[in-house]
């Protein structure tokens, strides 16, 4: 069995594109995931966002964010195969990494007397 990484796939779709549309736009990622080979772990819908700078001289996107887990050779294959899409504005595949995730601890403050 092929060694296996998570990661997140951010798509940005057209802002005009109707439910029906936006359930294919859905339907049309977990064909290319399944075709991979991958699994879907968790899909963050965030809906329509203001962009940070315009992409197709549009100000908006309706974006969604995958937590994937795929097999390390195939993320290029399933970015290809997404911005071959028409109502795909944008795609990011990022390997998820844990030490991200983790926050340092917060040094205690002056002056706080500890009590043993």
């Amino acid at each position: 069995m092929a060694e296996t990484a998570k990661y997140d796939l951010n798509l940005i779709l057209d802002p005009g594109l109707s439910e029906a549309q936006i359930q294919t736009e859905k339907d049309a990622v977990q064909t290319q995931l399944d075709r991979a080979g991958g699994t879907l772990l968790e899909l963050d819908e965030w809906g329509l966002r203001r962009l940070a700078y315009p992409i197709r001289k549009g100000s908006e996107g309706y974006y969604l964010i995958y937590r994937l887990e795929l097999s390390l050779d195939k993320p290029k294959t399933l970015e290809a195969a997404l911005r071959q899409r028409d109502n795909v504005m944008r795609v990011l595949v990022v390997k998820d990494r844990p030490e991200w995730k983790t926050r340092k601890a917060k040094p205690a403050a002056e002056g706080e007397a500890t009590t043993a």
